[in-house]
């Protein structure tokens, strides 16, 4: 291949990069990325971003010297247009196009908004580096109540570091029961419990039925309070919106690339064009022998599966799959929670080390009497343990 494009150049794209000068590619390699900042990690954004503790030199992924090492084109602040099949070339948003053998898609997705929100002032989302840095001036210029739509992990983290700045917080969300469907019900009561220890208003079951908002006095829209599925009205004047991402696949339309929330790949990350392949937030792969797909969106997805796809890239067949072990991690009012595996809603769970009271103990997951998960709350050291357990019992 003499010409292979990475779109996307976040963790996912930056990773590409490196596993194909890694694994041998010496030819063109050009990155291709819609923000114009250069590489950055995302999960600082609504930790030390948003609580101003980290600049956006230490949140680079790559420096100046690596930068260089990579001898890799650096085309940030545009944009993928179209992909013309069969993957001979890429249109881009400034008019001219690349000639190509290989992609890596890695373009991640784009934060979800409510309806009827866009244009109101002081409603954000929390997806980039620009969303962080207005969202903080926001904080900083005397909001005096914060909503956050979405009790995820980016949410929580949300809430969390507002809570730290000082500003009160009301965290909307529609389940019963908050991370429930990832964690389960029973570690998810848990973290809701780390809300309402700390003065955080946490209001479950209820969804958002439309913004209030008041002129601006400068032709704008401010927003003043978010109104409840039940009649309810939560009175903000910022109102951050966590409620997912949808995955960034327009621009394939008639490139003959299958995609279905997210581009769908074989079980190496391979699209059905063999010389174009997927990877990160954006990719949904084929996760066992019953062809069944998933997509995740964690930092230690995005990390781990362009090794797979720029093998399998560089061979022109799949020769290799990607395996997950489902390890993701979450920083909410000073607790580190670590998960990994899987979540079975109606296997049981065990509390292996310290308890749920203390905000400090390890749990597994266990399914038809095998463990198929386990989680800790500030307790890496068994965690880690248990988690190499976990891959050893699932590798044989």
């Amino acid at each position: 291949m003499r010409t292979i494009a990475v779109v996307g150049a976040s963790l996912a794209g930056v990773r590409a990069a490196q596993e194909l000068r890694a694994q041998g590619y010496a030819g063109r390699l050009v990155v291709v990325g819609a923000e114009a900042h250069q590489p950055y990690d995302r999960p600082p954004l609504s930790k030390d971003v948003l609580l101003g503790k980290a600049t956006r030199a230490e949140i680079a992924l790559l420096d100046d010297g690596e930068v260089a090492r990579l001898s890799a084109e650096m085309w940030l602040g545009v944009r993928a247009e179209r992909l013309v099949p069969p993957a001979g070339a890429l249109v881009l948003s400034t008019g001219s196009e690349l000639p190509v053998d290989g992609v890596v898609i890695a373009t991640g997705g784009v934060a979800r908004r409510l309806p009827g929100a866009r244009g109101i002032r002081g409603v954000h989302v929390l997806r980039t580096l620009d969303d962080a840095l207005a969202l903080r001036a926001d904080l900083l210029a005397g909001a005096t109540r914060v909503a956050v739509v979405g009790g995820g992990f980016v949410g929580a983290e949300v809430a969390s570091s507002c809570h730290a700045l000082g500003v009160p917080v009301t965290v909307i969300e529609a389940l019963p029961v908050p991370l429930s469907r990832v964690l389960g019900e029973r570690i998810g009561a848990v973290c809701a419990d780390l809300h309402t220890d700390h003065g955080v208003d946490l209001r479950c079951g209820v969804s958002v039925a439309g913004l209030v908002s008041v002129p601006d006095g400068a032709g704008g829209r401010r927003v003043t309070a978010v109104e409840l599925s039940d009649g309810g009205r939560v009175d903000a004047d910022v109102v951050v919106v966590g409620v997912g991402m949808r995955p960034a696949t327009e621009w394939l339309a008639g490139s003959g690339i299958a995609v279905d929330d997210g581009v769908l790949c074989d079980a190496g990350c391979v699209t059905r064009l063999p010389n174009v392949v997927a990877a990160g937030d954006v990719a949904r792969y084929q996760a066992d022998a019953t062809g069944r797909r998933v997509r995740h969106e964690h930092w230690s997805n995005a990390a781990a599966t362009p090794a797979t796809a720029v093998r399998n890239l560089l061979a022109g067949r799949t020769v290799a799959r990607h395996a997950a072990d489902g390890y993701v991690w979450s920083e909410q009012y000073g607790v580190r929670i670590q998960f990994a595996g899987q979540v079975d809603p109606t296997g049981e769970v065990r509390f292996v080390d310290g308890a749920p009271a203390d905000r400090r103990f390890v749990a597994t997951y266990h399914r038809d009497g095998a463990v198929v998960g386990v989680l800790a709350f500030d307790s890496p050291r068994l965690f880690t343990k248990l988690r190499r357990q976990l891959a050893a019992i699932h590798a044989r």
